[in-house]
């Protein structure tokens, strides 16, 4: 337990991380954008890689029928496990870093498999053109649905649209903002325990509407994303500034209204800065891929359409686009601020 501490004491916050984050960050955003997502899914590699490993073995043990003290404690379980996985698996990572860096190229490697990036765009462009060409079909949407865990097959173009939208923002937070905040603290190990922690959220917090299984992961998860996630509300409410016709101070009007802002596990601050910037209404009920009702409140100014079209897609790739420039560029003042550029 000694070394454990010493070990993490040591790998506690460098600025010589911060390039490493941004070559991360194009790597996932130009192989996603090429490759599209791997088997529909558009999060980041290490969730796929959780769903089908020590997701698929906790799916077992996630059963309705019982009580909840039992789900939560089985939940209990099986996210230390995954959590102590991830761990291991993050200090092998160090350690084949510190043997074959490469120039730096291995470690990026490592960390791009905890974000997500292109492959979000490239769902979202495939929704667009389908829309627009009034062609939507199930190849069209089956990446929102994957990605979302949202179960669409019944859904029309306006709950599709929402749902696009939605995960966008989320996953702006969950796939990109938290895991470089972990691992600009606590390198490798952090980014990939992060990771998994969303996976797991994902896979089983179903919004916050799980019965018990998903409850004491959710509340975890809450407690390491909250930084980043109010970081990545503060960005996506910034990019409203720079969006043609959304708004930034209403994104952050939207923001500083904790009876119309949306909760944490539904999306929370992204979402809310995103309806209030471009003036809709997102989320709403639904039912997830296991057939499992979720509930979230809708979020958005009063009176705002939450029937969305092409047209509100569009705006919202830009407003996440520049979002996400917005997040580079913060990385690079940092980088300035520490004496790195100079």
């Amino acid at each position: 337990m000694k070394d454990f501490f010493i070990d993490w004491h040591m790998e506690l916050v460098s600025p010589d991380r911060l390039p490493t984050i941004i070559m991360a960050w194009l790597l996932v955003t130009i192989v996603g954008a090429v490759t599209g997502p791997i088997h529909g899914n558009a999060n980041p590699f290490l969730w796929l890689l959780y769903d089908k490993t020590l997701g698929a073995m906790a799916a077992r043990l996630d059963k309705k029928e019982r009580k909840v003290r039992d789900l939560m404690f089985r939940g209990l379980i099986m996210m230390i496990l995954s959590v102590v996985v991830a761990y291991t698996f993050g200090k092998w990572a160090a350690a084949v870093v510190y043997v074959y860096d490469f120039k730096g190229f291995t470690q990026i490697v490592f960390l791009a498999l905890a974000m997500t990036g292109g492959s979000v765009w490239f769902a979202l462009l495939r929704l667009f053109f389908a829309m627009r060409q009034k062609k939507v079909s199930k190849g069209a949407y089956y990446n929102i649905a994957q990605s979302s865990r949202r179960n669409l097959s019944a859904s029309d173009d306006f709950t599709i649209t929402r749902t696009a939208m939605g995960f966008a923002a989320k996953s702006f937070d969950k796939g990109l903002v938290g895991p470089a905040f972990w691992y600009f603290l606590v390198g490798l190990p952090g980014a990939f325990m992060y990771a998994i922690l969303a996976a797991f959220v994902w896979r089983f917090g179903k919004e916050g509407f799980t019965k018990g299984f998903g409850k004491v992961a959710l509340a975890v998860e809450s407690l390491l994303g909250f930084i980043p996630h109010i970081l990545a509300g503060v960005l996506v409410a910034l990019a409203g500034l720079f969006t043609p016709t959304s708004g930034m101070t209403r994104a952050y009007v939207g923001l500083l209204n904790p009876e119309k802002r949306s909760k944490y596990e539904e999306g929370g601050l992204p979402l809310t800065a995103m309806a209030y910037a471009l003036d809709v209404n997102l989320g709403g009920p639904g039912t997830d891929l296991d057939g499992s009702a979720v509930k979230p409140r809708w979020t958005g100014p009063e009176k705002a359409t939450a029937q969305l079209e092409a047209g509100h897609l569009k705006r919202a790739m830009y407003l996440m686009l520049i979002a996400h420039l917005l997040f580079i560029a913060s990385i690079i003042g940092m980088m300035f601020w520490s004496g790195m550029l100079f």
